[in-house]
C-alpha cells in the first residue's frame, strides 16, 4: 500500500477547498481548462548537455542483480552492467557506428536488449524497435523511413536483414554460453571489447534518442521522435517517482518482465527506468502463464507490469496453482489498453493480497501520463490514475473545442516534459497531434473525477488495440486493396473479451471472385506480424464513407455491434 502523508489526497481537504473555489478543485484552473497533477512538481535535470545513459547511471544505489534471465537463472549484476554498456558503445563505434546513425533492434526479450539499446544511445546513436515477429515488408518499410544503417537481431533473422542491405549482429537469446558461442561470437567481442572511445560525442538532452513506431491518433504507422530528455523524464515521473511513494525498499523489489521490451510500456520501464533503482528484473523471453507462476515463485517476484489479456490468464490460474503460489507478489500494474470492470474485480478477488493499479500513457507521451494510486480511504481500481508528476492535462468537448471542468466527459490532452519532439519526416502529422501550445491530443475521450482521478471512456482514434499492440487499420487496408479479387476495403475492431479488440475487414469482392474469408486472412496472414492478421471477414456490397471518401469505421463498429 502507498504512503499517504506524501500527497494530498484528503477528501475534506479538497472539499473545502473546491468550496473555496467556487467548486473547483486546487488542482483544476476553470480559467484555463487545465488540470494539474496532484503531486508536487519533480525537479528535473536542466543540464542541457545530458544524455540519458549518463543520467541512469549517475544514480548510485547497493542494487546487486540487475537482470535476471528466467530460464536459467543466470543474471547480469549491476556492477558489470555500466562497463557491458560501455564496451557495447566503444565495440560499436570500432564498427563505424556514429553519432545519429539509426540502429535496429529486431530483438526478443533477453537480459541482453537493455545493453545493446544503452550502448547505442551512449555513443549518440539512435535505436528503432520492431516486433521480432515482423514480416520482411514491415521490416523493409521501416528501414527505408527511418533510414537504419546497422541491427541487433536474432541468429534466424540475419540472413534477411542482409538481403536487405543492412549488416547484423546475432543477439543470443539467454546467458549460457552454450555451443552456439561461433553464431553469437560478434555480439560476444562488442559486449566483452576492451572500453575505448577517445572522444564521445556531444550528446544534448533535445538529441533524439529512440525512433518507435505508433499508429498515433490515426492513419498509418510513424516514427515517434524521442529524446534524451524525454526518457530522463519517463524515468524521474514515472519509475523513480512511482517507487518513491511506498514505504518499501526499491532494492528489494523484483519485476518480472513479460511485456515486448520493443514497446514503449516495456521499454520504459524495464530498459531504462527500472536500472537506475537498483531493483532487480527478471526477463522472459515470452509469455508463457505456467512459466510465469514458476518464475514469481521461484525468484520472489513483488512487482509484475501487465497487458489486459496477462491479467486474465493470471486470475485464471490462481485457482489451479492453490494459495501458497504468487504469495511474494506486492503489486500488478496493468497498462496499454482498456479493462473490463469485470475482469478487475476478478483479480482482486483471486490475489486480494495484490495492489492492483492501471496507468495511462502512449509512445508519444513516452509511457508518462497517469498511474493509479491506491491509500488506506481511496482505491480507485477502475481508473487509470492520477496525473504524473510535471504533467498537465485538459478535457475538451471534441465538437466545440470548449474546455470541460471535473466529472465532464471529452477528449484528453496532455502537455509535459516527456511529449515526443514529433513525429519523423511528417509534419503535418505532428502539427495535427501537437498544437501550437504544446498540448498533444491525444484522441482518447475521458473524464477526471471528483479526486483527480482519470477514468478512459472511448477513444475518438480508430485504432485497434490487440492485447495491448496497436494496429493501424489503414495498414492492413493497404495490405488487402492489393488482392486482385478485392475492389473495396475497410478495417476496424470489434471487442473481444480475451484479447480487447481483434481486427475484422470488411470487404467488398469482384462480382465474379470466389474468395472466402480463409483466402483473405491467409493473404493477409503472409504479409503481416501475427499480432497484426485479421480475425473475421465481413463481405458486402459497400464501404461506408465520407463526403471526402474517408471510411466511416464508426459505422462498422455499430454494424458489428448490432450482430452480438
Amino acid at each position: 500500500m502507498a504512503k499517504t502523508s506524501s500527497n494530498s489526497l484528503n477528501p475534506e481537504k479538497h472539499e473545502s477547498l473546491a468550496t473555496q473555489q467556487h467548486q473547483h478543485p486546487w488542482w483544476f484552473s476553470p480559467d484555463t481548462g487545465i488540470y494539474h497533477s496532484k503531486h508536487p512538481n519533480v525537479n528535473l535535470p536542466t543540464d542541457p548537455f545530458l544524455d540519458v545513459v549518463s543520467f541512469i547511471f549517475s544514480h548510485k544505489h547497493t542494487g546487486v542483480s540487475a537482470l535476471i534471465d528466467s530460464s536459467s537463472g543466470l543474471s547480469l549484476s549491476y556492477s558489470k552492467l555500466y562497463s557491458l554498456t560501455k564496451s557495447m558503445a566503444s565495440g560499436l563505434n570500432k564498427m563505424g557506428v556514429s553519432q545519429g546513425d539509426v540502429v535496429l533492434l529486431l530483438l526478443p526479450n533477453s537480459v541482453y536488449y537493455p545493453i545493446v539499446f544503452l550502448g547505442v544511445l551512449y555513443i549518440g546513436a539512435v535505436v528503432t524497435t520492431m516486433n521480432p515477429l515482423s514480416s520482411v515488408v514491415e521490416i523493409k518499410k521501416q528501414i527505408k523511413d527511418c533510414n537504419a544503417c546497422f541491427a541487433f537481431t536474432g541468429y534466424e533473422n540475419v540472413d534477411k536483414l542482409q538481403a536487405l542491405g543492412i549488416p547484423a549482429i546475432a543477439v543470443p537469446g539467454n546467458v549460457v554460453l552454450d555451443s552456439n558461442k561461433e553464431l553469437f561470437s560478434v555480439f560476444y567481442e562488442l559486449v566483452n571489447s576492451e572500453f575505448d572511445l577517445a572522444s564521445r560525442p556531444v550528446i544534448m538532452q533535445q538529441d533524439t534518442a529512440a525512433i518507435l513506431y505508433s499508429s498515433g491518433t490515426t492513419g498509418v504507422s510513424k516514427g515517434v521522435l524521442l529524446t534524451h530528455g524525454n526518457l530522463i523524464a519517463t524515468v524521474e515521473l514515472f519509475v523513480r517517482f512511482e517507487a518513491s511513494q511506498y514505504e518499501y525498499s526499491s532494492l528489494k523489489n523484483v519485476y518480472l518482465s513479460v511485456l515486448p521490451l520493443f514497446h514503449i510500456y516495456g521499454l520504459a520501464l524495464i530498459v531504462v527506468g527500472l536500472l537506475s533503482l537498483g531493483s532487480s528484473i527478471v526477463i522472459m523471453k515470452k509469455f508463457d502463464i505456467n512459466e510465469v507462476v514458476k518464475a514469481i515463485d521461484r525468484y520472489k517476484v513483488t512487482h509484475f507490469p501487465v497487458v489486459p489479456p496477462i491479467l486474465t490468464a493470471l486470475t485464471k490460474i490462481v485457482e489451479d496453482v492453490g494459495a501458497h503460489s504468487l504469495q511474494s507478489l506486492k503489486q500488478v500494474s496493468c497498462g496499454a489498453a482498456p479493462l473490463s470492470m469485470k475482469l478487475i474485480e476478478d483479480f482482486v478477488q483471486a490475489l486480494p493480497h495484490v495492489d492492483f493499479i492501471q496507468g495511462y500513457g502512449m509512445t508519444e507521451t513516452t509511457a508518462v501520463g497517469t498511474r493509479g494510486f491506491n491509500t488506506e480511504k481511496i482505491r480507485k481500481y477502475s481508473s487509470i490514475g492520477l496525473l504524473a508528476p510535471n504533467m498537465q492535462a485538459k478535457v475538451v468537448d471534441w465538437n466545440t473545442g470548449s474546455f470541460l471542468p471535473p466529472a465532464s466527459i471529452g477528449e484528453l490532452w496532455l502537455r509535459g516534459p516527456s511529449i515526443m519532439k514529433g513525429y519523423l519526416n511528417n509534419a503535418r502529422a505532428t502539427m495535427s497531434t501537437i498544437d501550437n501550445d504544446g498540448w498533444l491530443h491525444t484522441g482518447d475521450i475521458s473524464y477526471f473525477d471528483e479526486d483527480g482521478y482519470l477514468h478512459v471512456c472511448d477513444r475518438i482514434k480508430e485504432i485497434i488495440k490487440y492485447k495491448g499492440f496497436q494496429i493501424a487499420p489503414a495498414d492492413l487496408e493497404a495490405v488487402l486493396i492489393s488482392h486482385p479479387e478485392i475492389l473495396d476495403v475497410g478495417v476496424t475492431g470489434a471487442t473481444d473479451e480475451e484479447c480487447g479488440e481483434v481486427p475484422v475487414a470488411f470487404v467488398v469482392r469482384k462480382h465474379d471472385s470466389e474468395l472466402s474469408q480463409e483466402d483473405i486472412m491467409d493473404y493477409v496472414a503472409r504479409q503481416v506480424s501475427p499480432h497484426k492478421k485479421v480475425r473475421k471477414v465481413v463481405f458486402t456490397h459497400s464501404i461506408p464513407r465520407s463526403a471526402a471518401g474517408k471510411i466511416l469505421r464508426r459505422e462498422l463498429r455499430n454494424f458489428l455491434a448490432s450482430r452480438l
